[in-house]
């Protein structure tokens, strides 16, 4: 709708993200909301932003901001993941020179400055989040193989959803949670119409442990002294038991997903309330074996980016997620990662404001510096050059 107080901004290319890019195009904005987007005859008075690509705000699936202190990953590149976790044990206990909160804000505005918009967050209640940008969807993290703990982190995750309208619940990992905790968070997800989030699939030894109940995280478990007999295995297929159990939420972050087959792939695609959260440059700190995202798109699956956290990431930095798979991921189509860092994540978030550039959506929008007269040149500019957020 045209009224006095819009604005039109135009630029050499203007990417919807849920349509093709569009060379010469515009945008009209009023009220906080995009208004129209068009590709011909540039009405009078627009805003001539020149060289440069304009995309929708960035939407990060995942992350953990309570890291956010952390100035590098923890561990060496291609560190095991059960020894991964013994160490960020280890890092959390000496972390003293930083409050939660002021890490969590850290974080925020790491993402603010680097164009994300909007973000789903794993919190340790209580979290009092501060107003502004990004807008954060957190999911209260559920954890504990003994009852005493499970039960008092579930307990608050309820309390956080009874406070929070956004929150979600995030029971946390299979090797962490046991399956009756899982239920109840299924449960309180679905009785509160709430979003759920959970870390599966990480690596082969996840699957070795829920299988057969051995193998290095079973180790791990018993040296941490919180493993508990009769929890493991999970049976044959545990992974598609946990699927079809997560799929009974509204909406579901199925987190990393490094290790699926093609079936557990193809029971995935049934369901179109998950979504996969892929964090590439986590994924390639831990030197896993390629991840199956291009298969899970194939199939039908939605994919998401997120950045983890800063302790297995150098960054916070959504942009830098989706540059690393232009130059790494040459099998994914560029359209592909871009949908993945913005409407995916919007739409596993359940957000239908932000990820598009169209009519009805937020007003927020970045801008990457290019002069390509082609589609082929736009997205090798994109994988050089930084995204940064436009004030209108």
């Amino acid at each position: 709708m045209k009224n006095e107080t819009s604005q039109v901004f135009t630029a050499r290319w203007v990417l919807p993200i849920t349509a093709p890019p569009i060379p010469g195009g515009w945008i009209r904005v009023a009220g906080g909301e995009i208004t129209e987007v068009g590709g011909e005859s540039v009405p009078l008075g627009a805003v001539d932003l020149g060289e440069m690509a304009l995309l929708p705000g960035l939407v990060n699936a995942h992350t953990h901001l309570e890291f956010s202190e952390f100035t590098e990953p923890i561990g060496q590149p291609g560190v095991s993941l059960n020894q991964w976790i013994g160490m960020v044990i280890a890092a959390r206990g000496q972390a003293s020179s930083l409050q939660k909160h002021q890490a969590v804000e850290i974080g925020m505005r790491e993402m603010a400055s680097t164009g994300t918009v909007l973000a789903g967050e794993i919190a340790t209640p209580p979290c009092d989040y501060p107003d502004g940008s990004p807008q954060l969807i957190p999911f209260s993290e559920v954890v504990g193989l003994d009852p005493s703990r499970g039960n008092e982190r579930f307990a608050a995750a309820g309390a956080m959803i009874e406070v929070n309208g956004q929150a979600g619940i995030s029971p946390h990992a299979p090797y962490s949670t046991p399956w009756s905790l899982i239920e109840r968070c299924v449960d309180l997800a679905r009785s509160t119409n709430r979003p759920l989030a959970m870390h599966v699939a990480e690596s082969p030894a996840e699957r070795e442990l829920l299988r057969y109940g051995r193998g290095e995280f079973a180790d791990s478990l018993k040296s941490f002294g919180v493993w508990r007999d009769g929890l493991f295995p999970w049976g044959d297929q545990p992974l598609t038991r946990l699927f079809q159990l997560l799929s009974r939420t509204r909406r579901s972050l199925v987190i990393h997903g490094n290790d699926l087959s093609d079936s557990e792939i193809d029971v995935m695609a049934r369901y179109p309330n998950l979504t996969v959260v892929y964090c590439p440059r986590t994924h390639c700190f831990f030197r896993h074996s390629e991840h199956p995202v291009a298969r899970l798109q194939a199939a039908g699956v939605r994919v998401a980016l997120g950045t983890d956290s800063r302790a297995s990431n150098p960054d916070l930095n959504l942009w830098k997620e989706v540059q690393h798979l232009l130059h790494h991921r040459i099998d994914l189509p560029p359209e592909d990662v871009l949908k993945m860092a913005t409407v995916n994540g919007a739409r596993g978030l359940g957000n239908s404001k932000h990820g598009e550039l169209r009519a009805g959506c937020s007003a927020v929008f970045g801008g990457v510096s290019t002069a390509a007269s082609s589609v082929e040149q736009l997205f090798a500019d994109l994988a050089e050059n930084e995204f940064q957020l436009i004030q209108c």
